[in-house]
C-alpha cells in the first residue's frame, strides 16, 4: 500500500513539474509575442510620424510659394496704381 501511495505521489509530482514547465513555456512565448507586437507598433508609429512630417513640410512649402506669388501680384498692382495716380496728378497740374 505504501508503494502505491509513493508511486502516486511520484506521478503527481511529475505532473506538477511538467505542468509548470509547460506554463513557463507558454508565458515565455506570450512575453515574446507581446515584445514583438510592441516593437512592430513602435516601428509603424515612427514611419507614420515621418510620413506626416514630410506631408506637412510639402504643404508649408506650397503655402510659402503661394504667399510669395500673392505678394508679387499685389506689388505689381500697387505699382500700376501708383503710376496711374502719378499720371493723373501730372495731367491735373498741367491744367
Amino acid at each position: 500500500m505504501k508503494k502505491v501511495f509513493l508511486g502516486l505521489a511520484v506521478m503527481a509530482s511529475l505532473l506538477v513539474v511538467s505542468c509548470k514547465e509547460t506554463t513557463q513555456d507558454k508565458v515565455e512565448d506570450a512575453t515574446e509575442a507581446v515584445g514583438n507586437e510592441v516593437e512592430n507598433a513602435t516601428e509603424n508609429a515612427g514611419k507614420e510620424i515621418d510620413s506626416a512630417a514630410t506631408e506637412v513640410k510639402e504643404e508649408v512649402k506650397d503655402a510659402a510659394t503661394e504667399v510669395k506669388e500673392g505678394a508679387k501680384e499685389a506689388a505689381a498692382k500697387t505699382a500700376g496704381a501708383v503710376e496711374n495716380a502719378a499720371k493723373d496728378v501730372k495731367e491735373a497740374a498741367k491744367k
